[in-house]
């Protein structure tokens, strides 16, 4: 090994000199001495994704104020403050805020490091994609002296599979959503390393391993499963690879499968150890599937996240109206698994009693999971490239119209692509139950990129060679996929997604002339939407035009008669003009709608103690310190009307 190694010293130094044009041995010793294509690869893009991140600090948008971000935030500091569980079953996937709980105790609560643990994961992303390309596309003995020859227009002119791999990474590099997934408080970037790290271990081998590779396996996949649920439609593939692709004795490959079993399980040990022993609630990972499925198959789905009636936008407001709606529904307290189930019958019950609407669904969702369109469900990409955060790319779009033609050509021609193509179409289907955003399709993107790089290049020496009928042929294929990924999303409602929510986002940053340039347009889009109707009102409060607010929020109420924040700014309105028993009006509304929100039973508290309804005042403060006994003002109420 060590005199093979030796003897393609040499070989690789020359190419290394003869792309330089500087033939001699002398200026290349720092290439001797370790310096490969593969670590150029890896420190290029986390550089850049370094880059973003410091970007991203000097901004307003580092520390998160809404959404998942702030879902995800919330959580870690409740297990920093010592709360480690509330002894029920998780509602929500529990890895990481746990991860960010650790981030934060270990280096200090600071949004950063979390990114910069990100950064390192897009870009070993970009370096698994080079090394699939070089196994799949190409030699293996060649890609090993190529990488350590270092990067030329000559070697690149010679190493297709190199080149192949290098353009994929590039365009991981610059891809705009992922760009800006890694950068913030989100588990994307994570999860997306190690389903492709995990397709990589299945191409790579030929023979079925030692047994401890595919249990190590299953305890990444279980555990990763704790952050990101679709990763265990991973199972399968990897179950396919030990029967079909790697070869070794049956009882072997029986022993291998059991133990990638036993690993999914142990790794993700902690949450259903938790729910069972803990919460006492059989649930495996988290209790909200029921509630996605309902999202994503319900009377009004599309496709995308398309809220039923009863239940609000944002991580927070939604598990807790889900949660109220149920045990509204069966008039009980419910366990965060019969909350679950609640749900899922209504999933099911609508798809037996709709079945061709459920099949033309499921058409709508791979539509949408090709379609050029971005449903940004946090509007981060959007925000960030407003504010020239991230780097100026390439969108999903150009990636699906250019990867689908290189996916077919690949797999005729090349069958370990076929893996890859599986493990692309395997995700997809994992959204398939539930609905489509751009960060859950993120995670078909390497593999996309792969097959758009192979098939550029098929492309360009077809056409070089003057093979004109494979190049028209891919030419053809280029034709249907971008008319298919092309196609106009006619709902004027998810035009005005982007615009909505950078607009909540400049308004939250007072940003008023941005926010409201940005509400307006999105109420253009839409102005029968009830959330745009109330975004409005909340502009011309912040505007100081209360007679535009008022009217604003009485449309949102015409929209969504239990819309509890226009209730509740009505009612804050009304307790500033001192009109109390309009405002309590008001705000028993609000509370009707949001029955777990201790601010509106504080401010109800107020508006009963002006109007002199002293026992009603004390009744809701009360239920105000049950629900945020640490709020200050709170006590400060309660103390006044025991004085009284």
């Amino acid at each position: 090994m060590t005199a093979d190694l030796a003897a393609e010293r040499p070989r690789d130094v020359q190419l290394a000199a003869d792309w330089a044009g500087v033939p001699g041995k002398q200026d290349w010793g720092k290439l001797q001495r370790g310096i490969s294509l593969s670590l150029c690869l890896f420190l290029g893009v986390f550089a850049l994704r370094l880059f973003v991140l410091t970007r991203l600090t000097e901004s307003n948008f580092l520390l998160p104020n809404a959404g998942d971000m702030r879902f995800y935030n919330d959580w870690a500091l409740r297990i920093l403050g010592g709360q480690w569980t509330d002894h029920q079953a998780f509602y929500g996937l529990p890895l990481y805020p746990y991860l960010l709980a650790f981030f934060y105790k270990i280096f200090g609560y600071s949004p950063f490091v979390p990114g910069l643990i990100q950064a390192a994961a897009d870009a070993g992303t970009a370096l698994i994609l080079y090394k699939l390309a070089v196994f799949v596309f190409g030699d293996q003995t060649t890609g090993r002296s190529a990488e350590a020859a270092g990067l030329g227009l000559a070697w690149c002119a010679r190493h297709p599979a190199q080149l192949t791999g290098l353009l994929a990474a590039l365009g991981w590099a610059f891809f705009k959503p992922e760009q800006a997934y890694a950068a913030i408080l989100m588990p994307t970037a994570l999860a997306i390393l190690v389903f492709w790290f995990v397709v990589w271990q299945i191409v790579k081998r030929r023979r079925v391993p030692a047994l401890w590779v595919p249990f190590l396996l299953g305890l990444l996949m279980g555990f990763t499963a704790m952050g990101i649920a679709t990763i265990l439609l991973l199972i399968p593939l990897v179950l396919a690879a030990l029967f079909l692709r790697w070869a070794g004795p049956f009882s072997r490959r029986i022993a291998a499968a059991g133990l990638l079993l036993a690993g999914v399980f142990l790794g993700a040990s902690p949450a259903w150890v938790h729910n069972g022993l803990v919460a006492r609630d059989p649930v495996f990972l988290s209790a909200h599937s029921g509630l996605n499925l309902w999202i994503g198959n319900n009377p009004v789905a599309t496709g995308y996240p398309e809220f039923p009636p009863g239940l609000h936008a944002g991580q927070e407001a939604l598990l807790k109206d889900s949660i109220t709606v149920a045990e509204r529904a069966l008039g009980r307290p419910l366990k965060r698994s019969e909350v679950s189930a609640y749900w899922s019958q209504q999933a099911k019950e609508w798809i037996r009693g709709h079945p061709a609407a459920w099949i033309r669904l499921l058409g709508w969702k791979v539509q949408k999971f090709w379609n050029a369109f971005s449903y940004d469900d946090i509007s981060v990409v959007t925000a960030l490239r407003d504010q020239s955060i991230i780097f100026p790319g390439i969108g999903f779009g150009i990636v699906a119209a250019l990867g689908l033609p290189g996916l077919v050509v690949a797999c005729w021609r090349i069958p370990g692509s076929r893996w890859i193509a599986a493990a692309v179409l395997l995700h997809m289907a994992s959204l398939l139950p539930v609905f489509v955003t751009e960060r859950y399709r993120d995670a078909a993107v390497p593999g996309l990129l792969l097959f758009a790089s192979f098939g550029l290049w098929e492309l360009g020496r077809n056409i070089a060679t003057r093979h004109y009928l494979p190049a028209g042929f891919f030419l053809l294929l280029l034709f249907g996929s971008t008319a298919f990924v092309s196609m106009p999303q006619r709902d004027p409602t998810l035009w005005a997604l982007d615009t909505y929510n950078s607009g909540l986002q400049a308004l939250e940053a007072r940003q008023l002339p941005l926010a409201r340039q940005k509400i307006e347009l999105a109420y253009a889009y839409s102005p029968q939407n009830a959330e745009i109707n109330f975004a409005q009102g909340n502009l011309h409060l912040a505007l100081g035009e209360p007679d535009l607010a008022r009217s604003f929020y009485h449309s949102a109420l015409q929209l969504d008669p239990r819309h509890a924040g226009a209730y509740n700014n009505l009612g804050v309105m009304a307790l500033r003009e001192k009109r109390w028993e309009l405002a309590a009006t008001f705000l028993a509304k609000a509370r009707e709608a949001n029955p777990q929100d201790a601010k509106i039973y504080f401010l109800l508290a107020q508006s009963h103690f002006h109007t002199g309804d002293l026992d009603s005042a004390r009744v809701e403060i009360k239920r105000a310190l049950e629900l945020d006994p640490d709020r200050p003002e709170f006590h400060s109420l309660q103390q006044e009307l025991e004085r009284r």
